[in-house]
């Protein structure tokens, strides 16, 4: 199968890409389907998650392991190698604690107001990369739902896909790159467009 991303994706190395699970997969635009599906039926997964900690990890990988366990058999692991993005992998465990913890203490403390902080969260787990692909899609699903458990309403993410070139996908990479060097209005400011 040749493997097409869209601009600023991460590429799956070859051991990565043989995880697919679904043998019945020969185009992009299948593998997009199925994983668009299973990521909706996760979703539903996470709406029911009321008492669950958004802020732990073993959470942060059952999700990704929801979102993606029926397309990928490395769904819910760590990468176990560097990528185009993302902090080096054996930093992943660390730098993932203790973005947990720094967003439970901001939450805890009122250092920011919702929407920043979910958009800081987002952000760093994009950051730091800690799967070998949907890192993106996860961590705008996290954010989500954190807002839902904090009474605001989900992010519209600049209104359309995000899993395709295009203006709102560049506009996203954009902020995240501003986001990057410290400056999060961008990103602030696309995700309630």
């Amino acid at each position: 199968m040749k493997w097409h991303y869209p601009d600023g994706a991460t590429p799956l190395d070859p051991d990565d890409a043989n995880g697919l699970i679904p043998n019945h997969i020969t185009l992009q635009s299948e593998l997009n389907t199925w994983e668009a599906t299973n990521i909706l039926q996760a979703e539903r997964w996470l709406m029911r998650q009321k008492n669950r900690n958004l802020f732990d990890e073993l959470f942060i990988r059952e999700l990704h392991r929801k979102m993606f366990g029926k397309t990928w058999h490395w769904a819910g692991t760590f990468r176990k190698s560097n990528k185009n993005i993302g902090v080096d992998w054996p930093q992943i465990a660390v730098r993932l604690r203790d973005l947990l913890i720094n967003s439970a203490y901001q939450l805890e403390n009122k250092v920011f107001e919702i929407d920043e902080l979910a958009v800081r969260l987002h952000h760093q787990m994009v950051f730091i990369h800690p799967f070998p692909n949907g890192n993106g899609r996860h961590a705008r699903l996290i954010a989500d739902a954190f807002l839902l458990r904090m009474g605001q309403p989900r992010f519209s993410w600049g209104r359309h896909s995000l899993n395709t070139n295009g203006t709102a996908r560049l506009d996203y990479l954009n902020a995240l790159r501003h986001a990057d060097q410290g400056d999060i209005r961008a990103l602030l400011s696309f995700c309630r467009r």
